[in-house]
């Protein structure tokens, strides 16, 4: 074609009919808005429902595609200096993903390499870097696969912190019943026939309650070592019981709340965990800082990508039984205290029982376990669109097998057991969150507080808050906002 420079691949758009460039931008965009539109009535959809946490989470997303986009355009803008950046052969043997291809020797398996490098200079960077018989530092094709791979890599993490997000919270779901019949436990009539009943308590001894019977096993003394082997195991089945629930439910209010026995425990700890969400689906520096680490250490024979896989599973197990741990610690603090209570267990929640006394290092950890997850689904999924399941850069077949059932297995166990168990014993902390407290509900409760007191001819007051409790919003008009007068908020 005159002018068109030479192939029909090679050719530009003042040679290419302007229907195709119409069509395909025309393809484009259209997609580009039907993707805006969405997140946009999304968006919509969870104001309407006053799901804030999670509107905070569909913003969070909006700003990784923004990320995605602004890599997208430095990549594009940049590809034409980038291949212009010519390196000589030496480094570029070293280090490599896959193992050079060899005829008759390694010499010249590596001058076939270079003079496809070469050859490749030649048509993407005009000769550039082959006229100074050099090769490109990057290639117009492996930007282009780069570029993917980061595109694929951060749409499976938002999609998998999303799913472990929703199955976590369909196993929570579960604990609602419990908190149901908790709270239908302390009607004021059953609180009345208690009052009544004071002058014949009703002791019992520790250890036959169920929740130090279920945690302790009815020893006296646990060795350290039995303990943590106990927590190591349970968290692969019934990592959480009614009586675990109840027991750090009113050790919650009892710290934070006293006298609130209808508080809803359950509603806050979504409102939480909704809350930390926002935190889980967005991409950190340090996790970007993991990318690159990988990309570098990913050289053929040392089978960096089989390793690595079962580091998100270390570190899963390790978080497990951690928080597995911390309930047995309150259990056996109460057992160590006393011999016989009267009345109900009540747990003392303290920061002392978390690493470093930062129950925030948890929610670090949950986050990179789930992005390291995601990025090895990435990665497998990318090499097999990219270059085919008998990849070099996939590494042996026999190893594929275990990397995929142990990452189907983190994503269960992070889902099903490690996600409910961060939402409940994380609340042990000595701090609590103000999510459960809307904005919306906090403004018009003190506007309801200020009109009561007018009609009542009482001085009016700006510092009302609302307390939640089970019957719905009680004014304490003397309160500082929001916050349980025995009791430290933490911010979200």
């Amino acid at each position: 074609m005159p002018g068109g420079g030479g192939s029909a691949e090679g050719t530009s758009l003042e040679y290419t009919p302007t229907w195709v460039v119409a069509s395909v931008c025309t393809i484009i965009v259209g997609l580009s808005l039907a993707a805006e539109r969405a997140l946009h009535y999304t968006g919509k959809y969870l104001n309407k429902k006053n799901q804030k946490p999670l509107y905070d989470a569909l913003l969070k997303v909006k700003e990784e595609l923004m990320l995605l986009g602004f890599i997208s355009l430095m990549l594009t803008v940049f590809q034409g200096r980038i291949v212009r950046i010519c390196m000589d052969r030496g480094p570029m043997d070293h280090l490599l993903p896959c193992a050079l291809p060899r005829n008759s020797s390694s010499t010249g398996g590596s001058s076939g390499h270079h003079r496809r490098l070469l050859a490749a200079a030649a048509d993407e960077g005009a000769g550039y870097c082959a006229s100074r018989n050099q090769i490109p530092l990057l290639s117009l094709e492996a930007i282009h696969e780069l570029h993917i791979f980061i595109f694929v890599l951060a749409i499976v993490h938002v999609t998998f912190s999303a799913l472990t997000v929703m199955l976590g919270s369909a196993k929570i779901r579960q604990w609602k019943k419990w908190e149901a019949d908790i709270v239908k436990s302390y009607d004021d009539e059953s609180v009345q026939v208690l009052l009544l009943a004071a002058s014949e308590p009703k002791i019992m001894y520790t250890h036959d309650h169920e929740f130090i019977k279920n945690r302790l096993k009815g020893y006296d003394r646990v060795s350290p070592l039995r303990v943590w082997g106990r927590s190591f195991v349970k968290q692969f089945y019934g990592s959480v019981t009614k009586s675990d629930y109840s027991a750090l439910r009113l050790g919650f209010i009892m710290a934070h709340c006293p006298g609130n026995l209808k508080f809803n425990f359950y509603e806050y700890m979504v409102k939480v965990l909704e809350d930390d969400f926002t935190k889980v689906v967005g991409t950190s520096w340090y996790l970007w800082i993991f990318v690159v680490t990988f990309l570098l250490l990913n050289v053929n024979g040392w089978h960096t990508y089989f390793w690595i896989a079962f580091l998100p599973l270390l570190l899963l197990l390790i978080v497990g039984t951690k928080l597995e741990h911390v309930i047995n610690q309150l259990a056996q603090e109460v057992a160590e205290k006393h011999v016989a209570i009267e009345g109900d267990i009540v747990v003392k929640p303290s920061d002392d029982h978390f690493w470093f006394r930062k129950p925030r290092i948890v929610l670090v950890l949950i986050h990179f376990i789930l992005f390291q997850n995601s990025f090895e689904i990435a990665f497998f999924f990318w090499v097999c669109v990219q270059y085919g399941f008998n990849s070099c850069i996939m590494g042996h077949i026999a190893l594929i097998a275990p990397r995929l059932v142990v990452s189907v297995f983190i994503q269960l166990l992070c889902s099903y057991s490690t996600l409910p168990l961060y939402a409940l014993v994380t609340q042990m902390g000595s701090n609590y969150k103000r999510v459960i407290f809307n904005e919306r509900v906090q403004v018009g409760a003190v506007g309801w507080a200020k009109t009561a007191k007018k009609n009542k001819g009482l001085p009016v007051s700006t510092d009302a808050s609302p307390s939640v409790g089970g019957d719905g919003l009680q004014m304490a008009g003397t309160l500082d906002a929001t916050a349980p007068p025995q009791s430290h908020a933490r911010q979200s």
